[in-house]
């Protein structure tokens, strides 16, 4: 198996630059993953394809404002993107631009210093005004809107780049298959007995970062925190117990549940599960903790598509998005989604 295999020709125009009109509105390609079959449905009917005792998990981590632009002395422009929490790194940015160790960089009369550099481009900055960066970032950055969207944030990203459930910040990408999540819907599956819980997985710029290698032992996944509260646990646990389904709204989620599938399984609910997940799935991995998925349209050659791959199943997953391609479904971070079970 080589990373190639996951590439596929996605037309520009397939890609969706702008959020729908309405929150919601985008379509839901439905996969069966054990017959390869495919149904053409609407996100605002997920509810249709669940049943009662299932549990619905989502991340309410919370985009922060991680992009932007200072100065050296001479004039030079940098940008900054911010990294995402974790438990012991802060103040850790990726720029672009060229800076050494002991460069001072302005932004609106702050003076940042750069204390340390590390490698892909990424450095460490303090800055006197505050003990953390995200006050200076808050205060003066701007969405950090994938890069593939080619353009810059715009008023509109400030509120739909952004879960309707997203409470604890520290994401520098949205977790992109609840963006189109409604309160409605969310009120709809609560009155059908579908249970919904929270996780918290701040994601990171790894998300874009290219694969360079065509083997994927041979990639090293970047690493973001996340933390599965105590109630969580307890609603995986019993809803496995009583033989419901445990669905995970996203990859981010995925990747949460399965690094922390051992501890989940064999730790004392009194207490949350917490971690630092670089896991890398791709086809031939076997889940255990995942029963079905909610996830967007992925961009060629990505981990987060490879993912998907290894829970769908290849070929079925390459059939269902020829057939996405061909029938105009929109992609990646504010497109369509599928529901694979």
């Amino acid at each position: 198996m080589k990373v190639s295999d996951f590439d596929y020709f996605l037309p520009e125009e397939s890609i969706a630059s702008y959020p729908p009109d309405q929150r919601g509105s985008t379509r839901l390609l439905v996969l069966n993953r054990k017959t390869g079959s495919i149904m053409h449905s609407a996100y605002a009917r997920l509810d249709d394809f669940l049943q009662p005792g299932d549990l619905l998990v989502l991340n309410n981590s919370r985009v922060v404002r991680a992009r932007l632009f200072a100065e050296k002395p001479t004039g030079a422009r940098i940008e900054l993107l911010l990294l995402e929490k974790h438990e012991e790194a802060q103040n850790l940015v990726l720029y672009r631009g060229k800076v050494k160790r002991g460069d001072l960089l302005l932004v609106h009369g702050n003076e940042l210093l750069v204390e340390e550099l590390h490698e892909q481009g990424v450095a460490r900055l303090s800055w006197q005004g505050e003990a953390d960066l995200a006050g200076l970032f808050d205060r003066f950055g701007s969405v950090p809107i994938p890069p593939y969207l080619k353009r810059d944030a715009e008023t509109v990203d400030r509120e739909r780049y952004q879960t309707v459930f997203a409470e604890l910040p520290g994401s520098v990408a949205a977790p992109t298959a609840s963006l189109n999540m409604t309160d409605d819907l969310l009120q709809r599956l609560s009155s059908k007995g579908i249970l919904t819980a929270r996780l918290t997985l701040h994601v990171g710029l790894g998300t874009f970062l290219p694969i360079r290698s065509e083997d994927p032992e041979e990639h090293v996944m970047h690493r973001e925190f996340y933390q599965i509260p105590v109630q969580t646990v307890r609603q995986i646990r019993e809803t496995h117990a009583q033989r419901g389904r445990v669905i995970a709204v996203g990859t981010t989620v995925a990747r949460s549940l399965e690094d922390a599938a051992e501890r989940l399984s064999s730790l004392p609910c009194d207490e949350p599960v917490s971690g630092e997940a670089d896991l890398f799935i791709y086809p031939g991995y076997r889940f255990r903790m995942v029963d079905a998925l909610v996830t967007n349209f992925h961009a060629p050659r990505s981990t987060v598509l490879m993912l998907t791959a290894a829970f769908a199943g290849r070929e079925a997953l390459r059939q269902a998005y020829r057939d996405a391609v061909g029938s105009g479904y929109r992609f990646l971070s504010y497109g369509d989604s599928m529901f694979i079970f």
